[in-house]
């Protein structure tokens, strides 16, 4: 039997940017199975986990995507934990401290869910997603259903092997080190105040950090030494504490964001002749204006 989407769905609410138009169609799979089903009878449809790093068009985008929100499951048993790919970050750490598990503390502070985690090696105060991995299910448009050991996945600095090969993380495993509950609880407590005075909070509507830093080099630092700190483009602005993250207000628009990022990577460029590379995600292709930023941004 066909698994229904939501038809003209208003995306707006669900992104952390508060940003985003209508999608055409939105399908919400609850397992393995119907994800599955939905990606056989879709060829080519797009995959986002809970869209705490994507930017989506204001104007909307015509076609259809999948979110694994509520592919949530998860077990621990012993040192093993298994995570369904739209399990949250920061319910995840929180689990596993309970259960007296150490090696997720950094996920604390992450609004991201886990496939989006795994998809691009998520990383924080000297811990990254990878480190515990054992294996990832994954699926491929081509092969269907597969997995994968950590050794096979190509981890490196916000990259895996899903981003060359078109692969959707769909289920993770980890084996983590059991460890003093209150040792735990006082490394997450820590990595919470260390983004509180890093990153904004998601009371200000925002993405995360919007570029990857150059190889041996910040992002921050580079646009902080440039003055993106004092830029701002309608109703988002570079955050204040930090150069490579943009909040918006109540009006911000996808264009404005677009602008602000093209503002900010020039600023780089002809200072410094390195090109940032965009480490959010866009949802868009119905503006003109915001295709070609987009191009630019990805040097395409």
């Amino acid at each position: 039997m066909a698994i229904s989407p939501e038809i003209d769905f208003d995306i707006k609410n669900l992104t952390s940017f508060k940003i985003g138009g209508k999608i055409n169609e939105v399908f919400f799979p609850e397992n393995l199975n119907e994800f599955e089903q939905i990606l056989n009878e879709n060829k080519n449809i797009k995959v986002f986990g809970n869209l705490s790093n994507t930017l989506v068009s204001t104007h909307g985008f015509d076609g259809k995507i999948v979110l694994t929100t509520k592919m949530n499951s998860s077990s621990i048993d012993g040192d093993k934990v298994i995570a369904d790919a739209g399990v949250k970050g920061p319910k995840l750490a929180q689990d596993v401290c309970e259960a007296g598990l150490s090696g997720l503390e950094f996920m604390i502070g992450f609004p991201g869910s886990i496939g989006g985690e795994v998809f691009m090696n998520a990383s924080a105060n000297n811990q990254a997603i990878s480190d515990y991995l054992l294996g990832v299910t994954c699926y491929s448009p081509i092969h269907g259903l597969l997995r994968y050991s950590k050794a096979e996945m190509a981890f490196d600095y916000r990259t895996s092997r899903c981003q060359s090969e078109d692969l959707i993380v769909l289920q993770a495993e980890f084996q983590l080190l059991p460890k003093d509950k209150s040792q735990i609880k006082a490394q997450m407590d820590e990595n919470l105040t260390f983004r509180k005075l890093h990153q904004p909070s998601l009371a200000l509507p925002n993405c995360g950090s919007i570029f990857k830093n150059p190889p041996g080099n910040s992002a921050g630092r580079l646009l902080d030494s440039v003055g993106a700190k004092e830029l701002s483009v309608g109703g988002v602005r570079v955050w204040e504490n930090h150069a490579n993250f943009i909040v918006s207000n109540d009006n911000g628009t996808s264009t404005d964001v677009l602008e602000l990022m093209y503002l900010m990577y020039k600023k780089v460029k002809d200072r410094y002749n390195i090109e940032l590379e965009p480490e959010i995600r866009f949802l868009g292709g119905k503006d003109k204006r915001e295709n070609e930023l987009w191009q630019i941004l990805n040097k395409k």
